[in-house]
């Protein structure tokens, strides 16, 4: 694998963006997610001018996941390889990439780069290929989002944008735990729980110098506040530009309370810093869900009144 020790030094090798007829291949490296699920979004895709590939981890299962780690290694190996797919949209996400990252090789990938698409536990892809490439890749909705009824939804259309390379300017509304101010710098991050399972390993992507986006769902507030622990102590808060916190879903509390939100754990892990922090950020495990185009350039500002984040073309 050719590992780059510093990623920032190959800024700027972003994947083609996508027109009419470009192809999406779309396959399942992690858990399971029923056929129609894909074939509503394959539909939506095709509707937009796409063409689509579908793997063969679509719809098969082995236990929890949508195959065994060969085959699920297998069809992703394909669509890296395969020179005539522009993007790859990973079906869902849940549990298995960990399992099959050190398998694959990217060196096709490499010298003809193509959009990654997905988020939760697709967060351990995107930052391998962000930090030992330095390509970028989109944090964005997977194949359950795309459907008929969402064919209008303003968190879809910022998928269509990113890929497509127009702009993209992301609205949040205020929250008393805000910091305010204005930050410039390539945009990381994704899931809570993943940032924390890369740390020391070949996917341990570096936040210093940028901007860290964080979301979560359904975890033991104790288990949060550990996991940001874990990313202060291998120094991952303590160089950034600024934080973005996106939805925290579902958070679950033990019978004996922890004692603070999550929102009052966060603000806690990073009151020494004087950055700008932004919560309520549209994005991670909701039905809206904005696409971010993770190791570009962005600018965060946050006021008073609320947060303005936008990629810098």
């Amino acid at each position: 694998m050719n590992t780059m020790s510093n990623p920032l030094q190959r800024f700027g090798a972003m994947p083609p963006f996508l027109k009419q007829g470009s192809v999406i291949g779309i396959t399942c490296p992690a858990s399971f997610i029923p056929a129609e699920k894909v074939h509503h979004c394959v539909a939506v895709l095709e509707g937009k001018g796409f063409r689509v590939k579908v793997g063969n981890t679509i719809g098969t299962n082995h236990h929890y996941f949508s195959g065994t780690d060969e085959s699920r290694t297998a069809d992703l190996q394909a669509m890296l390889d395969d020179p005539a797919i522009d993007a790859i949209m990973m079906g869902r996400g849940g549990y298995g990439m960990s399992r099959i990252i050190d398998r694959l090789d990217f060196t096709a990938f490499a010298q003809k780069p193509k959009w990654i698409c997905g988020f939760s536990d697709i967060t351990l892809l995107l930052n391998h290929v962000e930090q030992n490439f330095g390509i970028p890749t989109l944090h964005s909705p997977m194949c359950g989002s795309f459907r008929e009824d969402t064919l209008q939804d303003e968190h879809l259309k910022s998928f269509y944008a990113a890929i497509g390379g127009g702009q993209v300017v992301y609205p949040a509304t205020t929250s008393t735990y805000n910091r305010p101010g204005l930050a410039e710098g390539i945009l990381t991050g994704g899931n809570l729980s993943l940032l924390a399972h890369n740390v020391g390993s070949r996917s341990d992507v570096e936040t210093t110098g940028k901007i860290l986006f964080i979301e979560d769902i359904e975890e033991y507030l104790y288990k949060m506040d550990r996991m940001l622990l874990t990313l202060k102590r291998a120094g991952k808060l303590d160089k950034l530009k600024g934080l973005i916190v996106g939805y925290m879903t579902n958070m679950l509390d033990t019978e004996r309370p922890f004692g603070q939100t999550i929102e009052e754990i966060i603000r806690d892990k990073v009151a020494e810093y004087n950055y700008p922090v932004c919560f309520n950020f549209p994005c991670g495990h909701e039905d809206v869900n904005y696409t971010l185009t993770m190791g570009a350039m962005h600018r965060l500002s946050v006021t008073e009144s609320g947060a303005q984040l936008e990629i810098m073309r």
